[in-house]
């Protein structure tokens, strides 16, 4: 076997043990429907790229692309009166259909919606192969193949398939791993501080899908709270999120110990292992938990700029390294777990309310073929053994377009509602 899976994709071979652990990006694309020369323009892009043939052996952590015909087969919806909602449905589905485990898979599932005058491309992918920004620009090629003549398509250099793995990152950054394991003793108080999230729906590990939208005025409005509070966008998501939570949190907050709503954020660390996007075509993540009790009539300024305390220790120490090597111990830990063991150890140990997994659009597109950003661009990432609900904030069009991934166990199409008419409600009365 050619590549080895790195430690954040080794822990969602594991994840998947217990649900299918998928994203799926949707993209709008200003051009009618052509079933048959879009499948044709995938087929090309991937065999161009070298993703076909893709063999895992789970057990050992490796892969390899053996190359060959690709094995996809384009699914073609129609769109109707609502289009949005076909596409909602459609990415549900994507995040709750299993892949293959071992031996040769074909990690994709390409569909289409008609939407008359445009059409929507999306893609389901088991997302051990894969990033965000990796999908982006291979979405991003196939798009611009599929809007252009075929004859004008210039060639452009092939991401490698095959990066290298945690270990020598590890070992360059040996110094902030090391001053990182210092903040372990905190994080876990936090977690012992921290409400774990209610099943009270049962044991379900179906994932739903809502989506909502933050207009253009509404995100001005975010960067211009950011830069006057001295916080990062990501840093009031994360608090608008928790102020969104809370009132489901409810009563069960004012606990004598476990008071605390903890939010995980997934960390990009490309950088860290030292390649970009357009270089290698994979997976680089990690992520950070970051807990607060939300006190009533906190004010958005303040949870963010204590959130900020967190985050920017967490970015400038380097900590999201210290997570993987706990994502490590735990691969380590596995088989000794029973089937019950392992669908509780994450929210035990790294209890969230949710997950946040930002990605924008708007920078990473033009970097593909220098063109214009498109005006929608949708993801979905399924649900983690850690947290019920996952939301995928993309920016693009200069609007921020949210996916709620959420166990059916444990919130309810009512409670996704209220939180994204909370973070509605937020947005339209900063005060910045």
């Amino acid at each position: 076997m050619k590549g080895r899976l790195n430690i954040f994709q080794s822990a969602m071979l594991r994840w998947r043990e217990l649900h299918p652990y998928n994203a799926v990006h949707v993209v709008r694309v200003d051009a009618r429907l052509d079933a048959t020369r879009l499948s044709s323009d995938i087929d090309a892009v991937l065999t161009a790229r070298g993703l076909t043939g893709l063999v895992l052996d789970t057990a050992r952590a490796r892969y390899e692309y053996t190359g060959g015909a690709p094995q996809t087969a384009l699914e073609v919806l129609t769109g109707g009166d609502n289009p949005d909602e076909v596409v909602r449905g459609a990415m549900e589905r994507g995040i709750n259909a299993k892949f293959d485990s071992s031996g040769r898979v074909d990690p994709f599932r390409f569909f289409a919606v008609d939407a008359g005058p445009r059409c929507h491309v999306g893609v389901a992918y088991d997302h051990v192969v894969a990033g965000g920004d990796s999908i982006v620009d291979l979405l991003a090629e196939i798009a611009h193949r599929y809007t252009v003549d075929n004859i004008a398509v210039a060639p452009r250099p092939v991401p490698s398939l095959y990066p290298e793995t945690c270990r020598p990152m590890l070992i360059r950054h040996a110094g902030y791993v090391l001053a990182g394991m210092t903040a372990i003793p905190g994080a876990l108080a936090s977690a012992r501080r921290s409400l774990r999230p209610r099943y009270a729906h049962g044991d379900s590990r179906h994932n739903a899908f809502a989506t909502m939208r933050v207009a253009k005025p509404g995100v001005d409005a975010l960067s211009r709270a950011a830069r006057a509070w001295d916080v990062t966008r990501a840093d009031l998501m994360i608090a608008l999120l928790m102020k969104a939570i809370a009132p489901i949190a409810g009563d069960a907050r004012h606990g004598k110990r476990r008071r605390e709503i903890g939010i995980a954020w997934i960390v990009n660390i490309r950088r860290d292992f030292g390649t970009s996007f357009r270089e290698s075509f994979g997976q680089f993540l990690s992520s950070y938990r970051c807990a607060h009790p939300v006190p009533s009539g906190i004010s958005v300024r303040e949870l963010s700029q204590d959130v900020h305390r967190v985050t920017s220790k967490v970015r400038r120490r380097k900590l999201y390294l210290v997570t993987l090597l706990a994502l490590f111990g735990l691969w380590l830990l596995w088989p000794r777990l029973s089937a019950k063991q392992r669908g509780a150890v994450d929210a035990k140990n790294y209890p969230a309310w949710a997950g946040l997994t930002p990605l924008d659009v708007d920078a990473l597109w033009p970097q593909a073929f220098g063109t214009a950003p498109p005006d929608q661009y949708l993801r979905a990432v399924s649900t983690g053994p850690a947290s019920p609900l996952i939301v995928a904030a993309t920016t693009v069009g200069g609007e921020w377009h949210l996916g709620f991934s959420y166990r059916i166990a444990a919130y309810t199409a009512e409670d996704i509602a209220r939180i994204a008419a909370a973070i509605t409600h937020l947005v339209n009365t900063l005060d910045a």
